[in-house]
């Protein structure tokens, strides 16, 4: 039963008064909460009943058709569930943390539920909570979305056994397919090609490490449990390996449960390319073709295209017909993806693991398909068949999603949380869709998966395609914390991304051109627009001397920027030479004159010598402003006064500090130690990754000032060395 003293609950009630449905919500509480404070909020639509879902059916199903779900999950892969069960006639329930009580998928749910603090563990992890919540509403089923409950087996298990439909595979598939050694002995019995590895039960250090140097190096240890890239370590060296194997089994522990690993040839270059499937419980079962998700930061997949690029047409169908086999041999039911790693010169292809659950890019098979697979899912569910035959499936278009992250790509991605203070998304069409959980306000929270939204474009074929999605990447606007937008329109930008020369070591191989310096002209001209931009707003939370009371300028204004990674301090004077015309100097420049106008969503115009610059202008903090062009996004600061530029700064290589808010999984060091270059000090996990702090240099701990399990913030001096003389 919940543990915690008040429940929030969202009604879809039409036009009944809410005092009236307080009271009929009231007598549905568990006793334990029947004295508990219940609020309620009124949503304008109330989900209709009993639709069937699917067609083409040969018999009626063999369940009842589902008329209420509970959706196990958050974010945007929860509002996208709900929107085609809504479609569908199917009313949803939410279940929130107490971190996600104004989120958009309890908005948009029939009803929802609190169960627990912010902590995953505390709440979306919690399965006897989300069961009571099920039984208690009367939901007929539970979609368990991605991540989470999406791949644990004994919760699909007290789901049957609870006489509530799971919405996903049967749990021996789960477990069959959970575990990666097991699920490789399946597939070479069922003559799937598997890559070499050790998949054993022994767990010793020093046998994996063996295996290890009888694979031949360079090796990859992943979680026996995992996904995600979490818990996953490539070890180029025999003497890396001991280390990257204790991180390995830790971030294991700590995402998964389960600290067991296996070892596995690491092909350097290679593609990852996956097969949509999905059967049903009536033995048939088709592919929906494949995807190429090559292309990865830190093992996890940040732009996805459907199809693979450069397959000749047997090789497709001798993957699909593998991805099939794969889920046959396991009894499988639902939606389920067959990861292949693929050799990019022999394009031989070998099982790397089945994800049994929607995939986050399942959206690009929708497009090239024309199908809806969360109806899918759920008329499956029902007893439904599937409502075609791999005769009848095929490849309408090119599509790509690109995932917009909170992170700092400059900072080896490193991820972020924080307030969405700006937040302007693309126009969607037939060719643009954007699937999100999070509106401008919302917060980016440190306990959950950074993912902001997840950008879907089609094209008739896979140049078009891209040029969508770089077009529509210029129209995704974000201010409040860093974001990977512009690195996604650079790598989509990329030559070799555009000949399709994908791989899986492509961010690497390509650094230097996806990280390349903004040119000074550039940053002249931000500086400009920007300057502009301050001049012509009437927000007064800028400083006063920055901006006019009445609009009109009695002499030049002088405003001070910092621009860039390394806070490049740059100056504008703007003077006004006629109505809307001003000249601007940034540095020592030749003053350029210009007509310039602002209007109240901020798009800001710039015209001069026969040009004109289009852009976005916002000030989302008190000495903040942000500037959306053609070259990207550009933060920019208001300079400091100079009696204040001192203030805060660290103190260079004596202070270890926390890159971003999070949790101390390991102090491995104690003031007085004496500690080398490069030694692990801290172990800290945030946003579902772990992250280790290393001594900047040789010296003598001075002061720890954290310790197991604290929560940590941004910035925040963690180990200090005793100072250098």
């Amino acid at each position: 039963s919940f543990s915690h003293s008040s429940t929030e609950m969202v009604v879809g009630v039409g036009a009944v008064a809410a005092a009236v449905t307080a009271r009929v919500l009231q007598r549905r509480l568990p006793a334990a909460l029947a004295g508990a404070p219940c609020a309620v909020r009124v949503l304008s639509t109330a989900a209709a009943r009993c639709q069937p879902v699917g067609h083409g059916h040969d018999a009626p199903p063999s369940r009842p058709q589902l008329s209420k779900i509970l959706v196990a999950n958050r974010g945007e892969i929860a509002c996208r569930i709900m929107k085609t069960a809504r479609e569908a006639g199917v009313a949803t329930v939410a279940v929130f943390s107490d971190a996600d009580a104004d989120a958009m998928h309890v908005a948009l749910a029939d009803e929802a539920y609190n169960i627990g603090p912010a902590e995953s563990q505390k709440s979306y992890l919690r399965k006897d909570k989300i069961l009571d919540v099920a039984k208690l509403t009367g939901a007929q089923a539970i979609h368990p979305g991605y991540g989470f409950l999406s791949e644990q087996a004994d919760f699909a298990e007290q789901c049957e056994n609870q006489g509530i439909t799971f919405i996903g595979p049967p749990a021996s598939a789960i477990r069959d397919m959970g575990s990666k050694s097991k699920s490789k002995e399946i597939m070479e019995a069922s003559s799937v090609p598997i890559i070499k590895g050790y998949h054993g039960a022994d767990q010793d250090d020093v046998l994996l490490k063996s295996k290890a140097e009888e694979i031949g190096y360079p090796v990859l240890i992943k979680a026996v449990s995992g996904g995600g890239g979490k818990g996953m370590r490539i070890v180029f060296e025999p003497n890396q390996f001991e280390e990257a194997l204790e991180s390995a089994r830790r971030e294991s522990r700590v995402s998964f449960g389960d600290d067991r690993v296996l070892v596995e040839q690491y092909i350097p270059r290679s593609r990852h390319v996956e097969v949509q499937v999905f059967c049903d419980s009536h033995g048939n079962a088709v592919y929906l073709f494949e995807r190429d998700c090559s292309v990865q930061r830190r093992h996890q997949k940040i732009i996805e295209e459907a199809p693979a690029p450069s397959l000749p047409a047997s090789l497709r169908q001798e993957l699909g017909e593998a991805a099939v086999r794969a889920a046959r041999a396991v009894g499988y039911v639902g939606a389920g993806t067959v990861e292949f790693i693929m050799d990019t010169d022999s394009l031989d292809f070998f099982f790397m693991e089945m994800n049994t659950r929607l995939q986050v890019e399942h959206p690009v098979t929708e497009m090239i398909t024309g199908t809806d697979l969360v109806a899918w899912q759920l008329a499956i569910a029902a007893g439904d068949k599937l409502p075609v035959t791999q005769d009848d499936l095929g490849i309408l278009c090119h599509a790509f999603e690109a995932r917009i992250y909170a992170e700092n790509p400059d900072s080896n991605f490193m991820p972020g949380s924080g307030p969405l203070l700006f937040m302007r998304t693309p126009a969607e069409s037939d060719s643009v869709r954007v699937d999100t959980g999070v509106r401008q306000g919302d917060e980016v929270s440190v306990h959950y998966d950074p993912m902001i939204a997840k950008l879907v474009v089609k094209g008739p074929d896979r140049q078009s395609a891209l040029a969508k999605l770089r077009s529509a990447l210029r129209d995704f606007k974000i201010a409040g914390l860093h974001t990977n937008i512009d690195f996604l329109h650079d790598l989509a930008s990329h030559p070799e991304f555009q000949a399709a020369n994908v791989h899986t070591a492509f961010i690497d191989e390509h650094y230097d051109g996806l990280f390349s310096e903004v040119s000074s002209k550039t940053k002249s001209s931000v500086v400009a627009q920007a300057a502009l931009g301050v001049i012509l707003s009437s927000n007064r939370q800028l400083p006063a001397d920055c901006v006019l009371g009445d609009g009109a300028l009695s002499h030049a204004v002088h405003v001070s920027f910092d621009l860039g990674k390394d806070d490049e301090r740059f100056d504008a004077v703007v003077d006004v030479v006629g109505p809307g015309r001003y000249s601007v100097q940034v540095n020592d420049e030749a003053p350029v004159e210009v007509a310039a106008t602002l209007d109240d969503d901020g798009a800001l115009v710039v015209s001069w010598d026969g040009h004109k610059s289009k852009s976005t202008f916002q000030v989302v903090a008190q000495t903040q402003v942000h500037l959306f062009t053609g070259d990207g996004h550009f933060e920019l600061n208001v300079a400091k006064p100079s009696f204040l530029e001192a203030v805060g700064e660290a103190t260079g290589s004596s202070a270890v500090q926390s890159p971003m808010t999070g949790k101390i999984v390991k102090v491995q060091v104690a003031p007085g130690d004496e500690v080398t270059k490069d030694q692990v000090l801290i172990v800290m996990e945030a946003m579902k990754m772990e992250m280790v702090l290393r001594s900047p240099r040789a010296g003598t701990v001075a002061a720890v000032s954290c310790k197991d399990d604290d929560l940590v913030q941004e910035s925040a001096v963690l180990v200090r060395l005793v100072e250098e003389e």
